[in-house]
């Protein structure tokens, strides 16, 4: 039977999931996968199936219990699989680079292991798993082949990631990543400016700049000016009308990218820059290659140049050794910094990091009570920030998905070119994702605003064009296969809500 017939062969064509743990590098890499088992014939499982054919987890291993989720989701599976013939299940990211054999032997019904360096063998590794009829796997040690060659299916139809670079050149001492992910490699910007030109011309409006050190591109090729070129390229792109970047390291953040953003017109005015300690000690053991005032310095230069940034930041809780007079530190460049978000940790052990090892480990009661103090600070502080945008007049990019109360509150939501979440009376004509409104800022709250008048103008846009396009290819594809799978029509099926991601906050 050939692999044509083997995918159709139970039910109709083979259908998948896939799940995604961890940072934006795997929420990227989630849709090359989506992208390579379309190309391969599958079709994506319906929002609430019970289960798809072939499931895929897209693992995360920064996190302490990350291993223990995955064997927990992995064990609820185990029965549906024994009761379903042909249903496979693959286990890729990061714990699968670092774990390997281990993921086998504790889940012996699982079909696919593979890693970070060859997402783009699973269909292939799939099908010799079917034929074969035994678990394959296989993890590279080095990049084969840079993901942005790889097929993909995004999420969205008027925003997209473009990666620039894979792997990490630094060491700090909590981050398990530069193991599991190799060294820095970059793309040759010639690859990444044909690829956001691509994207444009099939509608997309806003591109977000992705790596695990964003502003270190150019280490690999030997120039130390390539992030911030980069940029000013991007800016001449004809349609292209957003751009953001994340997550830069304070050690590469120098002046002449600060420049670019500032006379760069589509460059946004947000930075997302990890601190993660306020402690000059604390950053030492970490080995992050930054001090405080070199932070609170970039922070000033960003502020002088673009005075209305918005400024978020990663920051860790109780690493070993840190001391309240450390931790007050923290707070100290919080109140200075005066960032609209931060992305508050805990320290967790990271298994394999020399962190985890340490000496003085911060009782969990401690910990607690610090990460308390300093989110209540942050949320005054985010509160405060947010009051600031009160009166002003803002461009929204009309997103979906983004505001859960929509349908009860009668309004839409949008993104600021800061990135703040605005929430905005539903005006009047039709108003499509991707396209772009205009209005006055009424209220604040910590984690979003308020746009409570009327909108006061609404740009129907290309990439509002793109996003009514692929809901129509959508629902034709639907109706389509519940005719030729049921025979009869289905009414009333809710549309699929969006996934939301997460980050990892290890930059």
């Amino acid at each position: 039977m050939s692999s044509i017939d083997r995918s159709q062969s139970v039910g109709g064509t083979r259908t998948y999931e896939v799940r995604t743990y961890g940072c934006q590098m795997n929420v990227h890499d989630s849709e090359r996968l989506a992208g390579l088992l379309e190309d391969a014939g599958y079709v994506r499982a319906p929002e609430g199936a019970d289960a798809a054919d072939v499931v895929v987890f897209n693992t995360c291993a920064v996190r302490e219990n990350a291993d223990n989720k995955l064997y927990g989701n992995l064990g609820h599976l185990a029965p549906k699989k024994a009761a379903r013939p042909g249903m496979q299940i693959a286990v890729g990211g990061c714990l699968a680079q670092k774990d390997r054999d281990t993921i086998v032997k504790k889940a012996p019904w699982v079909d696919v292991v593979f890693g970070t360096h060859n997402i783009g063998k699973l269909p292939v590794l799939l099908e010799r798993a079917r034929v074969q009829e035994e678990a394959q796997v296989e993890i590279a040690e080095s990049l084969e082949a840079f993901p942005s060659t790889l097929p993909t299916r995004r999420e969205s139809a008027y925003a997209a990631w473009v990666s620039i670079s894979v792997g990490c050149n630094n060491t700090c001492t909590f981050c398990i990543v530069p193991a599991l992910r190799g060294k820095e490699k970059d793309r040759r910007p010639g690859d990444i400016l044909a690829e956001i030109e691509t994207l444009v011309a099939e509608g997309v409006s806003e591109i977000t700049l992705l790596g695990q050190n964003v502003n270190a591109y150019g280490s690999d090729i030997g120039d130390r000016e390539a992030f911030s070129k980069l940029l000013r390229a991007c800016g001449k792109i004809e349609g292209l009308e957003r751009v953001r970047f994340t997550s830069p390291h304070p050690r590469d953040f120098t002046d002449d990218v600060i420049a670019a953003m500032a006379e760069t017109p589509n460059v946004m005015p947000q930075l997302h820059m990890p601190l993660q300690s306020g402690s000059d000690t604390v950053l030492k053991a970490m080995r992050r290659s930054y001090r405080q005032e070199r932070y609170l310095g970039i922070i000033e230069k960003v502020r002088a140049a673009i005075p209305h940034a918005a400024i978020s930041t990663d920051i860790i809780v109780g690493f070993p050794g840190e001391t309240d007079e450390d931790f007050e530190q923290t707070l100290h460049v919080v109140r200075e910094a005066r960032f609209a978000q931060a992305f508050t940790f805990q320290y967790s052990k990271r298994p394999g990091t020399p962190a985890a090892e340490m000496d003085g480990q911060i009782p969990k009661k401690v910990v607690q009570e610090r990460y308390e103090r300093l989110v209540a600070l942050q949320e005054e502080i985010s509160w405060e920030e947010n009051k600031k945008q009160v009166g002003r007049t803002l461009e929204l990019m009309v997103a979906e998905g983004e505001g859960r109360k929509d349908d009860t509150t009668h309004r839409l939501s949008g993104r600021a070119p800061d990135s703040r979440l605005v929430h905005f009376t539903k005006p009047d004509q039709e108003v499509r994702p991707g396209d772009v409104v205009t209005v006055e800022i009424t209220y604040a709250a910590p984690h979003h605003l308020l746009a409570e008048g009327p909108v006061l103008d609404v740009r129907r846009t290309r990439a509002g064009d793109a996003w009514e396009k692929r809901t129509a290819e959508k629902e034709g594809k639907a109706a389509q296969s519940a005719g030729v799978l049921l025979g009869l029509p289905k009414i009333g099926v809710p549309e699929p809500l969006p996934v939301a991601a997460s980050g990892c906050g290890c930059d």
